[in-house]
Parts: structure tokens; sequence; C-alpha cells
């Protein structure tokens, strides 16, 4: 298998003491300020990171999977992250991949369909997800990650060898990439500003404006970051016809977060509805999830 299938969301180089209190806010007192948002070109795509390839099957769709070094793309030694500084991106994780096959099922089922679409997909990495849904027909694809050296150096060499493979000439989605944090980040993302601008004038007829589907995976572990998530979510979604897969686990031991505690805090607004897509528990780690939220 060409995924890491560790349950572990840190390694032990990064293991610290206390983390099973279960907030996140009380081991990382003090994070460090975040980069300012960003837009990465496809131009910058780094040619002195070396990049290699393979497949990955999922369930008879292959698709093809960067590697890079995280100590040579960011100086850090080969671990999943490093508090608001480095959060993951050169991993693919389990629930990209949990998340692909979902949507491939949805599509099947005739549940969703990107054809036309506009998608952005949040704390992208691999980008795998998004990859989908410009092979799917996607007008336009937006990819969102903390950490511009993951765009550079991973996500666009995965999409345009992903792309340049597989797309119909015909079909290809407009694709743009966005670095920065999820507090900061909407003052880039041009359906975001859109649709806080229109967010009132085009309250009638829903905000043409905004993303139709939001993907996401293996975004909801850190308590402390929830909030700028999903207050991004409603900067960006389409209103009333947008939806949003989300991939995750139930429950990040150690650090707090997990699809029930994100999902505990949505009812509370009550704002949007969720559906339980499909839940994976196949012994290699914590249960898995894919929801769809929409709203109510």
């Amino acid at each position: 298998m060409a995924t890491n299938t560790s349950s572990q969301l840190f390694s032990s180089s990064n293991d610290k003491p206390n983390l099973g209190l279960g907030f996140l806010e009380s081991s990382e007192p003090q994070l460090p300020p975040p980069p300012p948002p960003v837009e990465v070109l496809s131009s910058e795509v780094s040619s002195s990171v070396k990049y290699t390839v393979e497949p990955v099957n999922l369930d008879g769709l292959t698709l093809l999977k960067g590697r890079v070094s995280t100590k040579e793309v960011l100086g850090l030694p080969n671990s999943d992250l490093v508090p608001g500084i480095y959060e993951g991106g050169l991993k693919l994780w389990e629930g990209s991949l949990d998340l692909v096959k979902a949507l491939r099922s949805e599509i099947q089922n005739g549940c969703l369909s990107f054809e036309g679409k506009r998608v952005l997909e949040l704390g992208c990495g691999h980008g795998l997800p998004g990859i989908f849904a410009c092979l799917e027909s996607a007008a336009e694809v937006h990819f969102q990650d903390f950490n511009a050296e993951v765009l550079r150096c991973l996500t666009i060499p995965n999409v345009n060898a992903n792309l340049l493979e597989k797309a119909k000439p015909e079909t290809v989605s407009e694709v743009r990439f966005f670095a920065g944090d999820w507090g900061a980040i909407h003052q880039l993302l041009p359906h975001a500003r859109e649709s806080e601008i229109n967010l009132t004038s085009s309250s009638e007829h829903g905000q043409a404006s905004a993303y139709d589907v939001i993907l996401m995976a293996e975004t909801i572990y850190s308590i402390s970051a929830q909030r700028n998530l999903y207050g991004l979510i409603k900067k960006c979604m389409n209103q009333p016809n947008g939806v949003v897969y989300l991939a995750g686990k139930k429950h990040y031991f150690g650090v707090g977060g997990g699809t029930r505690q994100f999902l505990s805090m949505l009812e509370k607004e009550g704002v949007m509805a969720a559906t339980l897509v499909t839940e994976v528990a196949d012994g290699s780690s914590n249960v898995r999830e894919v929801w769809k939220l929409s709203y109510k």
C-alpha cells in the first residue's frame, strides 16, 4: 500500500506530555503567528525538491501519489505535524483515500455530480479528492493548504501528474492553489470573498458565486482550529445548495478532535445538517467516517 496507515497523528519525535487530556489548546498555549495567506501559482512548482510518484489503487480507480522528504521541503525531521509550523500536508492520510472512495460511490448512486461545479479542497496535501473532482469535470477546483511549500513541492506536481495522465482536454478544470491559515485564507479565496460581498444581495437566490462542493479530509483533529475551519466553511459554501464532504476519524486520541466533537459543534449552532456517508472500521486505525454537511 502506498500510504502510511499509522493511526498516530503525531510521530514519536513530536509526542508531548499531557496530550491525553484531550485539549490541544492546553498543550499548545502559544502557537507562532500563521503565515500570511498567499496564492501559489502553478508556475511556482519547485524544481529543487525530489518528487517521486507511485500509484494508489482505490477500488479500481488508480490515482498517482507523490512522495517528497519532509526534511528536504521544510527542514524538519520526518514527522506528522508541528502545530503552527507544519500541519501534516506532506503525508497521505487515510481520510483522503476514504473520501475519494465515498465521492465515487455518491456519484454512482446519483447523489453527487461535479460537472460544472466550483470545488474547494481544504487542507489538501496531495490533493487526491480535488484531483478526482477535476477528473469528474468540475469547472474550477481550488486547493488550500497551510504551507505554501507543500503546494509548491507536492500538491502542484501531484495535480499535474494526475491530470496529464488522465484528464480529457475538453474537460480540463481551472485549478488554483492557496496557502494560509483557515482564519485568514478567505481574504484570498475568490468565491469566499465574492460570497461575503454578495451575502445579502443574493440571499433570495442563493450564493451563486460561492463554492458548490467543499472537500476536506483529516482537518478536524485540532479543537483549537475547528472554529476557524467552520467559520471558513460558512464563508465559502453556496447557500442553500452547497455541500461539504468531510472525512476524518471518530476521535483523534491525544489531541481532542474528531468527527463526533466537530459535529457536536455544528449541532449546537443548528445551521447545518449532517448525514453519514460511510464508516470504515478495518482495524488499521481508529474508526474513520465520511460525512456530508448541508444547510438545513
